[in-house]
């Protein structure tokens, strides 16, 4: 899967929260000062270049709509981020938001909670 550049991913962003959608309404969702409307659409066309985006006719327009989803971007975007800067390791990216972050204990543990929550989830659905 491809990276995006900054632009990309905010309207990747706005794309997977309306889910279907023109470049009108995309822009209705950025704060201001808003882009110009040929930004949004020329950045549109990048991202079905990129196989991120497609669309449908829509009356004389075109309604767009994510091909990918955010979690899998989500995904593969920290593995990019934890291979860069982190050597692969799950365990340096926690080390690194503990230290330069200042997460507390209390935090820690609700993270292991929800942690240890989800593995039984998925075990039991395993089952």
């Amino acid at each position: 899967m491809k990276q995006l550049t900054k632009a990309e991913e905010q309207i990747m962003q706005i794309m997977w929260q309306l889910k279907l959608c023109t470049v009108k309404e995309m822009i209705e969702k950025f704060p201001e000062p808003k882009p110009a409307y040929n930004t949004v659409s020329t950045i549109v066309r990048i991202l079905e270049d990129k196989n991120f985006v497609d669309h449908e006719t829509f009356g004389k327009g075109y309604k767009y709509f994510p091909l990918v989803e955010k979690s899998s971007y989500s995904n593969q975007s920290l593995h990019k981020l934890m291979d860069g800067y982190f050597g692969g390791s799950f365990k340096s990216l926690v080390s690194f938001f503990v230290e330069k972050n200042d997460v507390s204990m209390k935090e820690l543990e609700s993270i292991m909670k929800e942690v240890n929550n989800t593995e039984n989830e998925k075990n039991n659905s395993d089952n």
